[in-house]
């Protein structure tokens, strides 16, 4: 059985959060062509819930598992990787190229807290599967005597 690494942790600090990032996403909105440095890969994701569970499909063709990560933190769920690229023969020349290569991350926050002790993922054709259980909301309260 293969295994997909899931890092649980307590605080994340995205790298590339900075405002350059943020401007070079505004300008990318205005036109795709015009970019600051090189265009970064955004991998397609599908978020569904229901009421016990969240499942997240992430579209992500090309990666290789070992260069996949999944972290979860609280309510948050961080899915980062790297595509390689793929070098055709050395006689030719692009025509046409669309394809994105090189690292990615998406960070999600989740619509409910997760039990991070009940989580399932697997990688499967270029999709990444991840099943979340979500923390019953019905939490035990306790009347106070005064």
């Amino acid at each position: 059985m293969d295994f997909i690494k899931i890092r649980f942790t307590n605080h994340f600090d995205p790298e590339g959060s900075s405002a350059s990032r943020i401007t070079e996403d505004l300008f990318r909105l205005i036109n795709p062509l015009f970019t600051l440095s090189e265009r970064t890969l955004k991998p397609q994701i599908d978020v569904y819930e229901s009421q016990k569970e969240i499942l997240i499909l992430a579209e992500i063709a090309g990666v290789d598992k070992e260069d996949l990560e999944v972290e979860i933190c609280r309510n948050t769920l961080r899915i980062a990787g790297r595509r390689k690229q793929m070098r055709p023969g050395e006689k030719g020349t692009y025509r046409l190229v669309e394809i994105q290569y090189g690292p990615f991350e998406r960070c999600l926050v989740l619509p409910s807290m997760v039990d991070t002790e009940k989580v399932s993922a697997s990688y499967v054709n270029g999709l990444l599967h991840i099943q979340l259980s979500k923390i019953s909301d019905r939490t035990k309260t306790n009347q106070i005597q005064f």
